[in-house]
């Protein structure tokens, strides 16, 4: 896996990031570091592939099980250290599945096993931070 971060000049402190599967992420910087606020910042960018990658495993494990699921999102908190490097500390993903039938058994298992087993991006940031995880099960309509 590859990814090339080139920074913007002209933009203040955004940053072009190149994904080795040659997709284009942009990121900046808050005002009081120099930002312009045009992207979201590199840490939330992380936080937001921690909740891709868990979310991801958790529909393709629903999906391998044959339940009926219809719609997965996950409701990220995070804290972080007060001094540097200011690591996340703490993670609560909230996961709101929605299907049809779904077991919340089913659901709870799904999001263990990425936790435990499958999500790359969350096992590394439990090294610094403390992860925790609900579950909500909704019925389609």
């Amino acid at each position: 896996m590859e990814c090339t971060i080139h920074w913007e000049p002209d933009a203040g402190m955004a940053m072009l990031a190149v994904t080795g599967s040659g997709h284009t992420l942009v990121m900046d910087g808050a005002p009081e570091g120099g930002g312009r606020n045009l992207a979201p910042r590199p840490m939330e960018t992380l936080l937001a592939g921690a909740g891709g990658c868990t979310a991801y495993d958790v529909v393709l494990i629903l999906k391998r099980g044959r339940h009926d699921v219809r719609d997965c999102s996950v409701q990220l908190k995070a804290e972080r250290a007060e001094t540097d490097p200011k690591v996340f500390t703490k993670l609560h993903l909230h996961f709101v599945v929605t299907g049809k039938g779904l077991p919340q058994a089913a659901v709870e298992r799904a999001v263990a096993l990425s936790h435990e087993k499958y999500c790359s991006a969350t096992a590394m940031l439990g090294r610094t931070a403390e992860i925790t995880a609900s579950v909500e099960v909704k019925e389609a309509v």
